[in-house]
């Protein structure tokens, strides 16, 4: 709870939000642990002048090492205003704009935020916590436990191809992942949507060539029209050591996209492409590749 400008119920994270949702399902976590809904928080993110470095948003590790972090301080929060009031963990917390009322079965109590003093951050009740999970680097055999949570993901594509022309289309796909535990179902379907639409993409359409595709007139990118519908599946195999289990999402659901795409376009054709992105002129110099090679056996 922090005293000035104004009193608000404060959460800071300093994970950064590059469109996957964390600005959500980490406060969700966090006021979770706490007891709270989350609109009754006042979120501050990635500010370097109020917030901690939690590090990259990157290599799916947001939801599952700041989350678990937000949970640990949610829950040290909730231990403290429980000692404050001298109630049990079962409790629950309304916050009013300048006190807390715990009530513990028939026992109701009120903590005036007033008799507190402000910290250097004018918060005048606070936790704070890190979360960093053990991990061992790759010895010279190869062996470790570089990350700590490992998900897992299967995706199929449904393609058709023109034989004469080589296009490629994506007219069904389904996905099964293993999320740990489902925060927000449908921040992780936005998520694995959008890594689909991106893998196809990477599959069909995106080729840089440094001095000619540098605008969206020249490098192609996935359309509406080109993402088809999409059937996921969420396996709940809770991870132990994630926030409620949950574990991270972010590249398990880009991976296999185009691996299974071309695999399509294999089953399709009975020819083999081996460099995205697939275009036409790739698809058809495949087909003519495996028909010399069995016109010469």
């Amino acid at each position: 709870m922090r005293r000035a400008p104004g009193w608000h119920r404060g959460f800071a994270s300093g994970a950064v939000d590059a469109g996957q949702g964390s600005n959500t399902v980490i406060p969700q976590i966090f006021a979770d642990a706490l007891g709270i809904a989350i609109n009754g928080l006042t979120i501050v993110g990635a500010d370097t002048s109020q917030t901690p470095d939690c590090g990259r948003t990157s290599a799916s590790r947001q939801t599952f090492v700041t989350g678990k972090a937000a949970q640990l301080a949610g829950e040290a929060l909730r231990r403290e205003i429980l000692r404050l009031s001298n109630a049990g963990p079962n409790a629950r917390l309304e916050f009013a704009e300048r006190s807390i009322v715990v009530t513990d079965g028939d026992n109701v109590s009120t903590i005036l935020l007033g008799q507190f003093p402000e910290n250097n951050l004018g918060y005048v009740l606070m936790a704070e916590e890190t979360f960093d999970p053990d991990t061992t680097a790759l010895d010279e055999k190869g062996q470790g436990s570089p990350y700590a949570v490992y998900a897992f993901g299967a995706q199929i594509a449904e393609v058709e191809v023109d034989l004469e022309l080589g296009y490629v289309s994506v007219v069904g796909f389904a996905a099964a992942h293993d999320v740990g535990r489902m925060v927000n179902p449908t921040l992780l379907e936005g998520q694995i949507e959008g890594a689909i639409a991106q893998g196809i993409g990477q599959a069909l359409f995106e080729n840089f060539v440094p001095g000619e595709t540098e605008n969206l007139h020249d490098y192609l990118l996935s359309t509406a029209r080109d993402v088809p519908p999409i059937d996921i599946t969420f396996i709940e195999e809770h991870a132990s050591i994630g926030p409620y289990g949950a574990k991270g999402v972010g590249e398990p659901a880009l991976v296999p996209t185009a691996a299974a795409i071309l695999n399509g376009i294999f089953d399709a054709t009975g020819s083999r492409v081996y460099e995205v992105p697939a275009t036409p002129e790739k698809v058809i110099e495949a087909m003519r590749r495996d028909r010399q090679g069995k016109t010469r056996r």
